[in-house]
């Protein structure tokens, strides 16, 4: 069912992409899925953090999280040059989740107390796993904020659960044409497998936890019933385009750009109106009290104090403050 085909693909790419033929998948074409109903529609309104201006569509006031999701921020498209460059995150800690950096146009540098230094570029996913503690930094390239160009982005926030919050910190940088991609035969659908698992092809990141998460890009009248774990909790998050889900509920961008389901069927059905991009997270619930504040997520107050205390005392490492 499954098989290997790069020559689709251009010769300057040497990943190796996997594709599945959905016509040929008989839990697809035979069988009518049970699809999972709506819990919860939200949108995708603009917050301001500092000089920065972005979408939070989680969490809100009507959804706090979804377990083990806690925060999703889809920033840009931001145009950056020499003169306007408000994208520049110095060094700054965290701890007790996984802050993840999924870049969908421009370039950034990462650097953190680790001492990694990498450039993630359009496409690229970067995935840390703070733990005990970690530092980093982010902002464009040198070179892309001089030629100049737009940025966008999602960053993502996912729990750790309270016996993982200590371990150590971890970073993860996997290019865009080193991922997996699930295509439909029509070529109208195409879905990264970032992390996790979809019709026995797996994703490049190594997770501490069981979650799933997909990039899709669908062309218009591109149709794909995607399968969810019962165990899991799950949202589907719209970038840009139109869709129907589940045959009739719509996702456009600046009106809802957000479902998240029940736990109570098979997986979801989704139709693009128009050329459009979205975003898939599920992963398993871990059913704990979280206590954030700032960069940290921990599971009590005093734990977050600890981790304050800490940071002060340079026990999550040493970063420079520039990087020219």
């Amino acid at each position: 069912m499954i098989k290997c085909d790069n020559a689709v693909r251009s010769s300057a790419v040497k990943a190796s992409f996997i594709e599945v033929n959905l016509k040929k998948i008989p839990a697809y074409a035979d069988i009518k899925m049970k699809t999972n109903t709506i819990k919860t529609i939200g949108r995708s309104d603009f917050v301001n953090m500092g000089p920065i201006r972005l979408r939070q569509p989680l969490p809100t006031q009507k959804i706090e999280m979804i377990d083990p999701f806690i925060l999703l921020h889809h920033y840009g498209p931001y145009h950056i040059s020499e003169e306007h460059n408000p994208f520049d995150l110095g060094p700054h800690p965290h701890r007790g989740f996984e802050p993840i950096t999924l870049l969908f146009q421009g370039e950034q540098l990462h650097r953190d107390s680790l001492g990694n230094e990498s450039v993630v570029k359009a496409g690229d996913v970067q995935w840390t796993t703070a733990g005990r503690g970690i530092i980093h930094a982010e902002a464009p390239t040198k070179a892309f904020i001089k030629k100049g160009g737009y940025i966008e982005g999602v960053q993502l926030w996912l729990n750790l659960p309270a016996k993982m919050k200590m371990i150590p910190a971890n970073y993860q940088h996997i290019k865009h044409e080193d991922f997996n991609i699930v295509s439909s035969e029509d070529g109208k659908v195409s879905i990264k497998i970032i992390a996790g698992h979809l019709e026995d092809v797996t994703g490049k990141i190594k997770t501490q936890t069981s979650v799933n998460v997909y990039a899709l890009d669908l062309d218009a009248n591109g149709i794909y019933d995607l399968k969810i774990p019962a165990a899991h909790q799950s949202m589907l998050y719209l970038l840009k385009g139109n869709v129907v889900v589940n045959d009739f509920e719509n996702l456009k961008l600046d009106n809802n750009q957000l479902i998240e389901f029940n736990q109570d069927g098979e997986g979801i059905a989704i139709k693009a109106q128009e050329k459009s991009t979205l975003l898939f997270l599920s992963g398993e619930p871990f059913n704990e009290k979280v206590t954030s504040y700032g960069p940290y997520v921990m599971n009590t107050q005093t734990e977050i104090l600890e981790a304050m205390r800490d940071y002060q005392m340079g026990k999550m490492g040493f970063l420079p403050e520039s990087w020219f």
